[in-house]
């Protein structure tokens, strides 16, 4: 059985799961600095990174898909 349309979910996925794979095997201290440093910000800062975050990922595949 083949479902197309989640090919490049799939894709998507698993390339995430690369990038956070190669900073937890690459930097393992470093990604625990980041975490100090974002648990120590504040929610809402918290909030708009992550906003910030998923408008730029909107653009990136916007812009390849335009490609």
């Amino acid at each position: 059985m083949s479902f197309p349309v989640l090919a490049p979910v799939l894709q998507a996925v698993g390339l995430v799961l690369v990038i956070e794979g190669l900073a937890l095997a690459l930097a393992p201290h470093r990604l625990e600095d980041v975490l100090r440093a974002l648990a120590a910000l504040r929610p809402d800062q918290r909030r708009g990174l992550g906003l910030a975050a998923v408008a730029g990922g909107v653009l990136l595949v916007w812009l390849a898909r335009a490609g």
